[in-house]
């Protein structure tokens, strides 16, 4: 998919790429929105069976290449790797089950402290300064995606924000601790910009995807982000940019009720950082694991035989996209 990408690049393709979250250098899928064409990953932990197959979809198998005779002999080893592989996975996910209940403690003493009429006025603000004063609700065609920009990977905390705003003129980073007010105004944004006929691309949070980090209106070339601390970027370092404002939050919280929680916050903060520090350590670890267990498929490939695949999918796009 990689080689592929890079010479419909090379040919003036507008591409999206989507990353593996457990692996930054492994491409899940390529997809080329103008002619709704894509090529992805149906391999386990993410299977993906063909709806209409022959007629839209095609299942190209690379196991077709694969010498199984050299991979019998290792049959133990491979078992014994791909088990390893699912217990650090294992641990991973119940390692980000405490870190989310610790975070969502946080989250419930913030929000007591929440002065609503102030976080009202600050999101009025802030959509009017999105949507002017005169907003009709309605007008044009509605259009949303659903997507990751970030992901929680062996790497860290790995982000494709440049690419994501290329093209953004205006930039509104949500500063504040969680509980601030942030997710609600990423939420209410995206449904009020929906309901305005926007196009609409929603970008969630890889840590709980039921909140959301990112909101990109395309038409308005206008973006919110939600600039939580273990997120490394600096929104002014994008190109481009005609307005960068910066909005704290944390100014809608009643300081004095906060004290009362001094206690809770910071043993939930420290709970959250431990555990969100030993998921990634065993997702590393599994990381570790799956490309021992690589190595003895990587052995016994036939990688002529891929690459001349390779070439006749990408001719067969070609034809495709004329």
């Amino acid at each position: 998919m990689k080689q592929i990408g890079k010479e419909l690049l090379e040919r003036g393709m507008d591409l999206e790429f989507h990353w593996c979250s457990s692996d930054r250098d492994s491409l899940d899928a390529l997809a080329i929105p103008s002619h709704q064409l894509a090529i992805l990953d149906g391999t386990e932990p993410h299977v993906v069976d063909p709806s209409y197959p022959g007629a839209v979809d095609e299942i190209v198998n690379l196991g077709d290449y694969l010498d199984q005779t050299k991979l019998v002999p290792y049959k133990e080893e491979i078992i014994s790797l791909r088990g390893s592989v699912k217990h650090q996975f294992a641990i991973t996910y119940s390692s980000l089950r405490m870190a989310k209940l610790a975070r969502d403690e946080e989250i419930s003493c913030q929000e007591k402290a929440l002065d609503y009429q102030c976080f009202h006025r600050l999101t009025g603000e802030l959509f009017r300064q999105i949507f002017g004063q005169n907003n009709t609700w309605g007008e044009g065609i509605p259009k949303e995606r659903h997507l990751f920009a970030s992901a929680l990977t062996p790497q860290g905390i790995i982000h494709y924000l440049p690419s994501l705003l290329e093209g953004i003129t205006f930039l509104y980073s949500l500063e504040g601790d969680p509980g601030s007010g942030k997710e609600m105004i990423l939420r209410e944004l995206a449904e009020y910009a929906y309901r305005c006929g926007c196009t609409v691309d929603v970008y969630h949070c890889a840590f709980d995807p039921t909140r959301i980090d990112l909101v990109v209106l395309p038409e308005r070339k206008t973006a919110v982000l939600n600039l939580f601390k273990e997120l490394d970027f600096d929104p002014e370092s994008l190109s481009g940019l005609k307005y960068c404002e910066r909005i704290d939050c944390n100014t809608c919280l009643d300081v004095q009720l906060l004290t009362k929680f001094e206690r809770e916050l910071r043993e939930s903060r420290e709970l959250f950082n431990v555990c969100l520090q030993r998921a990634l350590y065993y997702l590393k670890e599994a990381r570790t694991y799956y490309q021992q267990m690589e190595n003895y498929y990587r052995d016994a490939m036939d990688f002529d035989a891929v690459e001349r695949r390779r070439k006749e999918v990408l001719e067969r796009i070609l034809k495709i996209i004329g």
